[in-house]
């Protein structure tokens, strides 16, 4: 009976082709809806939607207040033989001490005690890691937000012109800021700043600039300063009078030294928005670059810096969404005019 049906279905063969297509229709559907229990994974997605798949891990970041700050107001100026000025403006009273030709390997094993022998929370404690691997101390005492120039220079009689060829095993200069008082060191989590800056001298004319900033935390860890990267409209000009070709010198002495740094591109008050939008203010850092150039609402659309193109790892926000509404707030009520009410 079943041969009969197949032969006179074989004789209607657009009918037997009709019926094949319909059962694979059938199975495939199946398959696809889940009817047998198979599981196949099925992607649904809305036309309009252009956000990405992969989303960038936000960075988890706990809020300290720094008490130390340190400026080079005049940096053209400064040399080994004349000397470099240096501005201090802290929150507490502090101590700042200057050592002259430092050892490059004892200031980092100085860090490493820090870290799993002792707290350098004071300049004594700061030597006694170093063992007095330093060329010459200068103390001064900086009272709470006084921002007066402290001048640094190192003694007619030491005669040192330079400190040797690169690479060096003395750093020129390192600035160490520490809270004056004992009660001011159990309130911070921070309780003292070291500044590698680079002065330059006879043999090695770069210019003036603080390297490194290591911010020393009470709990025994210490962090390394950075800066943040945020686009600018236009580029101000060089405080130095080299010319670009100087420039472009000293920075390959720099990179064969292992001391060049990325050229931070100066913030203006017109170029706080987003890069893309153009609209939202900028609040989130992109890491490892660290650009800070997008706003809450861009930061889900890109896996991929939009400045350098480098792959997102990590990103973190400037300020809270509760802090920007209050900052927007603050402006909105500065923009009325006085003398109107609304």
């Amino acid at each position: 009976m079943a041969a009969v049906f197949l032969v006179t279905l074989y004789e209607y063969s657009p009918l037997f082709y009709i019926t094949v297509v319909f059962v694979c229709f059938l199975v495939t559907s199946g398959l696809v809806l889940g009817w047998f229990g198979l599981g196949v994974p099925v992607i649904l997605r809305n036309s309009e939607e252009t956000e990405s798949s992969t989303r960038v891990l936000k960075k988890r970041m706990r809020q300290v207040k720094n008490p130390f700050g340190l400026e080079i107001p005049h940096p053209a100026t400064a040399s080994v033989t004349k000397g470099i000025t240096l501005t201090p403006d802290c929150l507490e009273d502090c101590i700042l001490t200057c050592y002259w030709g430092c050892s490059v390997q004892k200031l980092h094993e100085a860090l490493q005690k820090h870290v799993y022998c002792f707290r350098i929370k004071t300049p004594q404690a700061l030597e006694d890691a170093l063992y007095s691997e330093y060329l010459y101390r200068q103390q001064y005492s900086i009272k709470k937000n006084d921002k007066e120039e402290k001048y640094c220079q190192l003694p007619e009689d030491a005669q040192i012109v330079d400190f040797g060829p690169v690479p060096r095993s003395r750093y020129p200069l390192i600035a160490l800021l520490t809270l004056a008082d004992e009660e001011d060191r159990e309130i911070y989590d921070i309780i003292s700043m070291v500044a590698v800056i680079h002065i330059p001298d006879e043999s090695y004319r770069l210019p003036c600039r603080i390297l490194y900033q290591y911010l020393l935390l009470a709990q025994g860890q210490y962090h390394d300063l950075k800066q943040l990267f945020m686009s600018a409209n236009s580029t101000a000009p060089a405080s130095s009078n080299t010319s670009p070709g100087e420039r472009s010198t000293d920075r390959s002495l720099l990179e064969k030294a292992g001391l060049a740094e990325d050229e931070p591109e100066l913030p203006e008050e017109n170029s706080k928005d987003c890069v893309v939008c153009q609209n939202g203010t900028v609040n989130w850092v992109l890491l490892p670059c660290r650009h800070a150039c997008l706003c809450d609402g861009c930061i889900k659309y890109f896996q991929q810096c939009p400045m350098c193109r480098q792959f997102v790892q990590e990103s973190f926000p400037l300020c809270s969404k509760k802090e920007q509404d209050e900052d927007e707030s603050t402006h909105l009520l500065q923009d009325v005019l006085p003398g109107r009410v609304f």
